[in-house]
This record gives C-alpha cells, structure tokens and sequence, in this order.
C-alpha cells in the first residue's frame, strides 16, 4: 500500500505527478458521455487501438468500447507508480480497463514501443489466440518525440519548427502564481535533416509497417478498416504546425493512407483513411507555441458549442461502423473539424487574437476552462474528488481476465 495525498505540482503546462482517482472519474465520465451505448457483453467487432491511453486515442478506445461494442487490444506507453506517481495514462488505462470489464468487453491493454517490432508480435500473438485470428478496425493515433527504425535501428527524433524562415507568435503561458501571460516567441525554422527526422517519427511510416505486419500474417479481416488521427487546425497556427516539420509528418500520413485505401481494397475489400480532428487541449497540443492561446480563444468565442474529444469519437466510430455514410473530402479525408473551421468562428478568433495581451486576454479567452483541462489531463480540478484525502498510487496494470 502506497497511500499519500497528492497535489499538483508543474512546471508550466507539464504536472510531475498525476491523480488516480481523478483520472478514474474522468474515464467514467467520457464513458457516461458516449450516447445510445452497445449492450452488455457479446461478441463486438475485434479492434486494435494504438496510442489508446491519452488524447484522442483514449477517446478512441472509449468510444469504441462504448458505442460499438469492440474487443480486443490497446497499445500505449506509459510510466508505472515509483518514487512519482505513475503518469496519467498509467492510471486511465487501469480505469478503462476496469469500465471494459464491468460491460462484459474483452479488452486487452499492452504497455511498451508501439514503434517496436516487439509490439508488433506480440498484438499478433494475442489476435491469433485471443481473438479469432482476424482483426477489423485499426485506429493509430501516436504522438511521440523519437522513433527508432526496426529495420536499421537508428533513432529519429521529432521537432516542432517551422520551414524556410523563423516564425514569431504570441502564445498563452502562466506565471508561477497562474497569472496569464501573452508573450511573444520567436521559433527558429528546420535546418539539416529536421524535416525528415520529424516525418520518419510521425508520418505514415510506422502506420504502414503495422498494417503490412498484420497483412502478412493473414490477421486483416475482410473489409478492414483503420483511421490515423490527424490535425490540421487554424491559419492562425499554420505556420508552426500545417505548415512547420508537423504538417510536412501530416501531408506524410495522408499520403500514406491513400497508398493503404488502395492495397486494402485490393487485399481485403478494405479502406483507409485519416481521420482529421478538432481542436481540444492534449498533452501534446499544450507543447505546440501558440496553441493554448489559440485554443483558449477559440473556446471563448464558441463555449459549449465544441465538441470534446469524445463527440468527436463518436461520430469517427458511427462513419467506420457505417452506422452514418462515411463523408470523405476532396482528399479522402475524415473532417471532424468543420465546426472549428467554420468561417465565422474563425473570424471571431483571428479578432480576439489580433487583440489579445496580457491585460486583454481574461475578457477573450475562458482561461478557467483551459486551466481545468489542462489540470484534468493529470486527474486535477476534477469535481468530487477530495484531494485532501489520502489516495493509493500503486496502481496495477489491468492484467486481461482469462
């Protein structure tokens, strides 16, 4: 027993130590979010979910599980209790775990590389004996900051950075007392190898490498179905991200999933796609300069009119499943987006952000939402939660029941 009350402790946007219990009840509540859910139990749709503890792949899993009824593996790495808590993830996968169970779900959650061959195996193995044999939806959603390369084992590291010339945009931080601040930066652009370095990470290379794994083990069932989550987001922030090292990993990803819509249709009677997203405060999104500006004035034109990272899972899962026609864009995209993209609320943005300083931005942006997001993302600011109360961290993996 490790009980001990925990308190946040961050450095900006970064938390040293998450809550269980409060990322517990953050699971629930998405769980409850999910409307018109499958029944109990019963032999769903065999699903593999990479990246399943975070952001919108947990998002994904949940939905998945929710609404759809699915069974089968989800893939993340995450930090177990030691001297720190464990990290967020950690927590909401055991809770998810929990929630799949209880609904008769046969999920099984893997910790480790998802890059790894390792991995790769392993999924295999447990499709093999666990599930049939076959497997019909694949949902990739991976952020992550280095790669390495099975094949020649050399190590890529992703970077955030514009192309061609340095770019300078305001962007939110907090003081040490949690004061907003608007301030200036200034992002040097890629140089050397940069770009490829981030496209080897975050492209559509290690996408294809699961799918070709699972292919050549006969595991793809007829008319499988996977989605890569991607991003495209603002002209406000184009700069840095669509059109910065991350776009250049995005345009990759994309391409990559119409060279697979191709081969799968021709192997299985298959499709794939990229499933572009919306906005939403991510541990990874508060990491990209000007982001949490971005996000904090979009929410303070639109308020509850966003559609949280569950909604959008939702309506994702509903256009796999073909519970709703499938709309794809002129790029056969997914778009998810297209009430953040609505012209209006953009304009309504681009005015608050032309405006926007330290002494402006309480009236433009609602910073006690984004606040909270950010210190629910580690199980803070969670209603009903006491956190003066003693909890336990030693929180187990979710060991798969026979």
């Amino acid at each position: 027993m490790s009980e001990r009350v925990i308190a946040p402790k961050n450095r900006g946007f970064l938390f040293l130590d998450s809550h269980p219990g409060g990322c517990e009840q953050l699971v629930e509540e998405m769980w409850r979010a999910v409307p018109a859910q499958a029944p109990a139990g019963g032999e769903g749709p065999v699903a593999l979910i990479i990246g399943s503890s975070a952001g919108y792949g947990l998002a994904a899993t949940i939905a998945g599980l929710a609404r759809v009824g699915i069974r089968g593996i989800g893939v993340c790495f995450e930090k177990a209790p030691a001297r720190r808590t464990g990290t967020a993830g950690w927590y909401r996968t055991a809770a998810t775990a929990r929630l799949a169970q209880q609904h008769g779900r046969d999920m099984v959650f893997l910790n480790g590389d998802a890059f790894s061959d390792t991995m790769k195996e392993q999924v295999a193995g447990l499709l093999a004996d666990r599930f049939g044999g076959r497997l019909d939806y694949l949902i990739y959603s991976v952020a992550a900051p280095r790669r390495t390369d099975p094949d020649t084992g050399n190590v890529y590291a992703s970077v955030l950075k514009p192309v061609g010339s340095p770019h300078t945009t305001k962007t939110l931080v907090f003081d040490e007392h949690g004061v907003p601040e608007v301030k200036k930066v200034t992002t040097a652009p890629a140089e050397g190898d940069d770009i490829e370095q981030t496209v080897a990470v975050m492209g559509g290379a290690d996408w294809e490498r699961w799918i070709t794994f699972l292919a050549d083990r006969s595991l793809l069932a007829d008319g499988f179905t996977t989605a890569a989550l991607s991003y495209i987001g603002s002209p406000l922030t184009a700069a840095i991200y669509r059109q910065g090292t991350i776009g250049a990993a995005k345009a990759h990803l994309e391409a990559t999933a119409r060279t697979l819509d191709e081969r799968l249709g021709k192997t299985v009677g298959g499709r794939a796609v990229t499933s572009v997203n919306a906005a939403a405060v991510t541990q990874s999104s508060t990491a990209i300069p000007g982001i949490a500006l971005y996000v904090g004035l979009l929410r303070g034109v639109l308020g509850d009119a966003m559609v949280a990272p569950i909604g959008q899972l939702v309506q994702l899962w509903d256009q796999l499943t073909d519970a709703r026609p499938l709309v794809l864009d002129d790029e056969g995209r997914l778009r998810l987006d297209t009430w953040e993209l609505d012209s209006a609320a953009q304009q309504a943005v681009a005015d608050r952000w032309s405006t926007a300083t330290s002494d402006t931005i309480s009236d433009l942006a609602d910073l006690d939402w984004f606040s909270g997001e950010v210190r629910r993302l580690y199980g803070f600011s969670v209603p009903g939660i006491d956190y003066t109360t003693a909890v336990e961290t030693d929180v187990a993996w979710p060991t798969p029941t026979a």
